[in-house]
């Protein structure tokens, strides 16, 4: 468990990217000392190999239960404040469905721990083949399983600035994983050749480990310094308004024109072409927000041939109700909805039979309707803007649905529900990945923080503190073109995984026969 709490460290905010190639590393080599103590106990105690591989596959797979527990509980925790301290669910309920959330992310090592353990490969296999594409195929089915939740993926740790990051605009950020777990599986078959063999037989290990390890390192370098898109038109003026609106104050009737004026005084005070609000700043629907306060945003933004990108709960013609950003100023009104909604946030999935829960735990919710997955970019300021909502941005396979028309990205976001965690550096270094994976800037507007512009290399250009009431201003650059994660999306990364397992597979097949 401690290896695993301790991978969060190469996450954002601490960015110590080795430290999960490490601990990663260290799972391995407990799975492998699972494997030989039951093998041990089994040559010497029975003649049954059946009871044996059982005790093996039970031994692995609490331990990878193990990792995962303590990375989700140290990782994700902040879950427990969406539902208790802004939620407004009892302590104990709160902490009870924090636990079991964590439980149920904990079982996709667990899963892979005990795959590894049953298939009985060699450690070399093991480690370099068959455990990094596992590993990286139960992320990516965590990442779409029940509406999916990517948070904590291994590639993320990596992202910006590991050498392993060249990989995320060729594979992703699954594929990136890949080439992450190979690395700890290069570092593990290293180490286990030192601690279980001679130092003859130990040249292997350590050559072999340390040439794949080089290689690794060193086209992932190569990747990042592609240029795998290129500048298009004249930079572009932004202006992202962070309101500091307190969560607990943001729905309050009587608070909404005072959220009003806020944003119509931070937009007043910049000359950039592009103003952007973050998710729901408006805190009413739509039609009800005055005409005249429309008007004169929309006014604001035409006296520099500008556009103001809003984000406010839309009552569409059709009675739904729809998370939305929406533009006003020289261009036409357009609108972005939100598709990828989140349960128990954005809707109550199986309303009609689990209904009563949300009535007796008293679960705060909006009921939106899902936008279409695939909309158009929105143009403004002579931008081709990709708009995603909340943590649509963790769902890079999404984010690409608008891509290689759009110029640049843009999250809109309202990160308050988190508080004062880990949690908002977290989804910062998620965007940051869109980013890389794109070769497009991230513009990145919060209610709270962390407001940012993100170069197309997934760097940082201009941000501003968590919890203040400021405006981030910058210019950014239209990009076009597509890279490989563009045009391949995950199918490259589980065509390079599936190829891993099937070479395992014959590689065991062969050795069985010897």
């Amino acid at each position: 468990m401690a290896l695993g709490a301790a991978s969060v460290l190469g996450y954002a905010p601490f960015h110590l990217f080795p430290v999960p190639v490490l601990t990663l590393a260290g799972l391995l080599l407990l799975l492998q000392r699972c494997a030989a103590s039951d093998h041990a106990t089994s040559d010497h105690a029975t003649s049954d190999h059946a009871t044996s591989d059982h005790a093996t596959v039970r031994a692995a797979a609490a331990t990878g239960f193990s990792f995962g527990l303590g990375l989700f509980l140290a990782g994700v925790s902040w879950v427990y404040v969406s539902l208790h301290d802004y939620g407004g669910m009892a302590m104990p309920v709160a902490a009870v469905f924090t636990l079991l959330f964590c439980i149920y992310l904990a079982c996709f090592p667990a899963t892979v721990a005990a795959l590894v353990a049953r298939l009985r490969v060699s450690t070399p296999v093991a480690n370099l083949l068959l455990f990094p594409a596992l590993w990286t195929l139960s992320e990516w089915t965590r990442g779409w399983l029940l509406s999916g939740f990517p948070w904590l993926a291994l590639g993320y740790s990596q992202a910006p600035h590991s050498p392993l990051s060249g990989y995320a605009p060729v594979f992703g950020v699954f594929g990136l994983s890949l080439a992450t777990a190979m690395l700890a599986g290069a570092l593990a078959w290293m180490a286990h050749g030192v601690f279980q063999y001679t130092a003859s037989s130990a040249r292997l290990p350590l050559l072999g480990g340390g040439a794949i390890a080089a290689v690794l390192l060193l086209l992932g370098f190569t990747f990042s310094q592609v240029n795998w898109t290129e500048p298009v038109g004249t930079p572009v003026s932004v202006a992202l308004l962070q309101g500091n609106i307190p969560q607990e104050m943001k729905w309050r009737p009587e608070r909404a024109m005072a959220t009003l004026d806020t944003y119509m005084q931070m937009a007043r005070s910049t000359q950039a072409a592009l103003i952007v609000l973050p998710e729901t700043a408006l805190p009413m629907l739509n039609v009800d927000v005055p005409v005249h306060y429309i008007e004169a945003l929309s006014t604001h933004a035409r006296t520099r041939n500008g556009d103001v990108l809003v984000g406010v709960p839309e009552l569409a013609a059709s009675g739904r109700y729809y998370n939305s950003v929406m533009s006003y100023g020289s261009a036409p009104t357009q609108v972005y909805r939100k598709h990828h909604l989140v349960p128990f946030g954005d809707y109550f999935p199986l309303r009609p039979v689990l209904g009563w829960v949300m009535k007796i735990l008293h679960i705060p919710m909006s009921d939106f309707s899902q936008g279409e997955a695939v909309q158009k970019p929105i143009l403004v300021a002579g931008l081709k803007v990709a708009v995603n909502i909340c943590y649509e941005d963790a769902f890079g396979e999404e984010v690409i649905r608008q891509l290689p028309e759009a110029t640049v990205l843009a999250n809109f976001t309202n990160d308050a529900w988190w508080g004062d965690s880990i949690a908002s550096k977290q989804h910062l270094q998620i965007a940051q990945m869109r980013a890389l994976e794109t070769g497009r800037a991230m513009l990145r507007a919060t209610n709270t923080g962390v407001t940012a512009i993100i170069d197309p290399k997934g760097r940082i250009a201009a941000s501003a503190p968590e919890f203040t009431t400021t405006v981030v201003s910058g210019e950014v650059l239209g990009y076009q073109g597509a890279t490989p994660y563009v045009r391949w999306g995950n199918y490259g990364f589980i065509a390079l995984s599936v190829l891993m397992i099937l070479l395992a597979a014959i590689v065991r097949k062969v050795q069985s026969r010897r």
